[in-house]
């Protein structure tokens, strides 16, 4: 991801989430050199490409993540709307989990939303285990407040794709 890809990144994040990230939340992970990947494909018939991309290719997800000492926490990953549901997901799970064990990583963080049903179950089901809750971590909108379930994976004890060894 660069800084001529945020106006697209943004724009999918606004499609996905009632309290999406902010431009500037994406451009300050740019800056702070936080890894930034996308998820490109190529548009199907009646599809149109993202906006602002001139190869034609369509953004089917991204994430941010923050390298630590030993782990990896990530931040944001999100799959465009119209793509949830084929895999993609997972499939950036597959390359952050990869990617983090070559940075020497031990272990991936997250916080997710106690009410993202869908999203608890794929970390779940990838071999995330909850450690822990933080009490209004998130808007929720009306001056509301949403917990964050604090998931982590072992990098060292599980197999590729969260599979055991």
């Amino acid at each position: 991801m660069a800084e001529a890809d945020l106006d697209a990144v943004h724009a999918v994040e606004k499609l996905a989430y009632t309290h999406p990230w902010t431009r500037k939340h994406l451009a300050d992970s740019l800056t702070s050199g936080y890894p930034a990947v996308m998820l490109l494909g190529e548009t199907l018939p009646g599809e149109a490409a993202s906006p602002g991309r001139t190869d034609g290719r369509v953004l089917l997800g991204y994430l941010v993540a923050m390298p630590g000492v030993d782990e990896v926490h990530l931040l944001n990953i999100t799959v465009a709307p119209a793509h949830q549901r084929q895999g993609w997901a997972r499939f950036m799970l597959d390359a952050l989990v990869l990617w983090s064990r070559g940075q020497g990583a031990q272990w991936l963080w997250l916080e997710v939303r106690q009410g993202n049903v869908p999203a608890r179950a794929l970390y779940e089901s990838y071999g995330f285990v909850q450690v822990g809750l933080r009490r209004g971590y998130y808007p929720a909108g009306s001056f509301q407040r949403e917990d964050a379930v604090v998931m982590s994976l072992s990098l060292a004890a599980r197999g590729h794709g969260g599979e055991a060894p």
